[in-house]
């Protein structure tokens, strides 16, 4: 159960954080933008899932799920005050392989379909 779930946050990550890649793929037809505009409201979600899920199952595939999920949830650091400073370093840090990161998480979570 928990690596379906996983499966489902990479590939949702995924197409978030390599939007900017996945769009220029896809040409005119904005698929990508069509399901990246679905699942925005939910990047807290899939960002927590994508902390948590490979913690609960560890292996070393998770660490890109985290650093995914660590992206994702940029934006909520300001209210994990003891850790925002850390966290936002760490952020900073990954943010030029945003979507490197994010191609890595749509393919683990196709490859974890099967």
């Amino acid at each position: 159960m928990i690596g379906l779930l996983l499966t489902i946050a990479n590939i949702s990550g995924g197409i978030l954080l390599g939007l900017a890649t996945l769009d220029k793929w896809d040409g005119e037809s904005n698929f990508f933008n069509k399901i990246a505009g679905f699942l925005t409201p939910f990047q807290t979600v899939i960002g927590g899932a994508l902390v948590v899920l490979p913690i609960l199952k560890f292996s070393v595939i998770g660490i890109v799920s985290v650093l995914g999920g660590v992206l994702l949830l940029t934006h909520v650091f300001g209210k994990v005050p003891a850790l925002e400073s850390s966290l936002r370093k760490l952020s900073e840090k990954l943010m030029p392989f945003k979507a490197i990161i994010g191609i890595a998480l749509l393919v683990l979570g196709i490859l974890g379909l099967f």
